[in-house]
């Protein structure tokens, strides 16, 4: 249960590779909003 273990979240960021322990989950953390047509 270590960086060998591929089924624990630290063997996977070890090995580079996504599962259910790590999801690719991408943050919009500087999320700028679409700017929407005005309605005259």
């Amino acid at each position: 249960m270590g960086k060998g273990d591929k089924r624990t979240r630290k063997g996977k960021i070890f090995a580079g590779s996504y599962g259910k322990t790590r999801q690719k989950v991408k943050k919009n953390a500087a999320y700028v909003p679409k700017e929407k047509p005005a309605n005259a």
